[in-house]
């Protein structure tokens, strides 16, 4: 199964990066019809997964998506799936 992966580590202190990367990945995954992003927050104290998920309840971003799935093995991790 494809998917894009995308690792936030690299830019976890700058809110315009993260945002970027963020909307980048989602798009590509529309454009090239993957079905799922996986996004690698860490498992740090928390706040940059909760950046995350806000990001996520955007109304314009969450119409794009179908779920958002934890990863049960590795709680410094999402999976974003889309609609076929």
């Amino acid at each position: 199964m494809a998917r894009i992966s995308i690792d936030l580590h690299e830019c976890f202190r700058n809110g315009r990066k993260i945002d970027a990367a963020l909307e980048g990945a989602m798009r590509d995954a529309r454009e090239k019809r993957i079905p799922t992003v996986e996004i690698v927050h860490g498992k740090g104290s928390g706040q940059l997964k909760k950046r995350v998920l806000r990001f996520l309840q955007r109304p314009d971003i969450k119409a794009q998506y179908h779920r958002v799935e934890k990863d049960s093995k590795n709680h410094g991790r999402l999976f974003v799936h889309f609609r076929d």
